[in-house]
């Protein structure tokens, strides 16, 4: 009989999408094949607790109980990070063979917990600390974008300094290279949380002030009338396409509520839109992950402007929604591979890239 893999899974987080992360760990236990697996939890508290429950030998019926308050671990990081590390003894005194984080928003696609994870030596899902780092911070992912040379739309950024000190400056300067309306977002967030359509002088700085409420940097950009569309990519250094999805959206844009709350935006895959298209927008995506050094899994988005059918690059996503129903794993399902065995390759490509960094010369 074939040794099973130790999994662990790292979920919850100090984060604005901690609610998001438990749907996602609880959709993942229960698509996981526990006769080829073995899972071992760790949630993360919205104080940064960390608490590491026991093997699970089935999946949890609700998210409740993936809410741990006290475990062996006592919520210090210390303990847990002994456990993850090879031989550090992990649930039973058994070392994991690979950390899968459901982490999504800060401190968990950011590269703060990649950059955790590969101090302890442990293979790990997704993509690596630069990555990370880079997928979260969209005015760097625009700035490698345009280094790639792929079309975006028009954008400012400031941070909060630069703002408390002049801005009517940036007022200014968003009028005259904008316009109204237009879209304001905190830099380093997911979810679609703290992002604002702003129609005017006073919804902008509104928007602004909302935005620096989630993060130190904003990010605005210029209205673009689009079709949403996005693309599932998978692998390490030779990655594929999946087919593209559109999302059509209840609400004025694909806003929190719109995504997990009033339920009735909808997602069509694949989506209509010609072959050549379609060709190209899987090209493009390929092109933007690896510009960023991507691994593992992300989803990346476009906007098709309405007037000329012209593709621009919204953002990378490094940690996509991952329950059965998101976009992510729908459109991989529609090119061919289902949700388990999305997983299985997940988990062999980790293992595969902590493989071929042991080939390092570190003396």
């Amino acid at each position: 009989m074939a040794k099973k893999v130790r999994v662990g899974l790292i979920y919850g987080g100090k984060s604005g999408e901690h609610e998001v992360s438990l749907q996602t760990a609880l959709a993942v236990m229960k698509a996981f094949n526990y006769d080829q697996y073995d899972i071992i939890p760790f949630y993360i508290t919205k104080q940064g607790k960390w608490h590491a429950g026991a093997p699970l030998t089935a999946p949890p019926e609700e998210v409740k109980q993936l809410q741990y308050e006290a475990s062996a671990a006592g919520g210090d990081l210390v303990p847990v990070l002994q456990s993850l590390q090879p031989g550090g003894g992990a649930a039973e005194g058994k070392a994991l063979d690979v950390i899968f984080p459901l982490l999504h928003g800060t401190y968990g696609e950011d590269g703060t917990i990649q950059g955790l994870l590969e101090m302890a030596d442990v293979p790990y899902v997704g993509a690596g600390v630069l990555a990370s780092a880079v997928g979260m911070d969209k005015a760097m992912m625009k700035k490698v974008f345009a280094h790639e040379g792929l079309p975006q739309c028009i954008y400012r950024h400031f941070n909060r300094t630069q703002w408390t000190k002049d801005p009517a400056f940036f007022i200014m300067e968003i009028e005259v290279s904008l316009g109204y309306p237009c879209f304001v977002k905190p830099a380093n967030l997911g979810s679609s949380v703290g992002i604002s359509k702003a129609k005017n002088r006073e919804e902008l700085t509104a928007a602004i002030e909302l935005a620096l409420r989630y993060d130190r940097k904003v990010i605005v950009e210029e209205f673009v009338d689009a079709r949403e569309i996005e693309v599932s990519v998978l692998g390490n250094d030779e990655p594929r396409a999946s087919v593209p999805g559109e999302v059509i959206t209840s609400s004025d844009f694909y806003d929190y509520d719109a995504k997990y709350v009033d339920g009735t935006s909808r997602m069509q895959i694949p989506a209509d839109i010609p072959a050549d298209i379609a060709e190209t927008v899987r090209e493009m995506a390929l092109r933007a992950y690896l510009a960023i050094d991507g691994s593992g899994l992300s989803r990346v988005d476009f906007f098709l402007r309405r007037s000329d059918n012209q593709l621009l690059i919204n953002e990378v996503n490094t940690m996509p929604g991952f329950t059965p129903f998101s976009m992510y794993p729908l459109m991989w399902k529609e090119t061919g591979m289902p949700y388990s065995e999305l997983l299985d390759t997940l988990i062999s490509l980790a293992i595969a890239r902590h493989q071929e960094k042991q080939r390092l010369t570190y003396s």
